[in-house]
């Protein structure tokens, strides 16, 4: 991969910012903490970009029920679910316990 050089300008405080995280983050230099904010930023981007694709999918009209898309992919995927838990399980899970207080 060949590398090209950009130059961009900073105000004071933010090229002060930039040394401090490269110094306290143990980059070498600023270029490779600026390359790691940007792989970062393009991840989310992916991300955004997959999320938004589900999204559109879930929504078109061809998506079909949910749970039974659901049951189809676990037992595509061969993944094992328990049943689900009744209500009491549920709310004794939620509930807070209370404190032991020593005498």
């Amino acid at each position: 991969m060949t590398t090209v050089t950009m130059n961009i300008s900073l105000t004071d405080d933010l090229k002060a910012f930039v040394d401090t995280r490269v110094k306290s983050r143990g980059y070498s230099s600023s270029s490779e903490y600026v390359r790691d904010l940007l792989r970062r930023d393009e991840e989310r981007a992916k991300e955004e970009r997959f999320k938004a694709l589900i999204e559109d999918g879930i929504q078109s009209e061809s998506a079909g029920d949910w749970d039974d898309l659901r049951a189809a992919f676990l037992a595509d995927s061969g993944v094992q679910t328990s049943p689900p838990e009744s209500s009491l399980e549920s709310s004794l899970r939620s509930s807070p316990r209370p404190s032991r207080r020593s005498a």
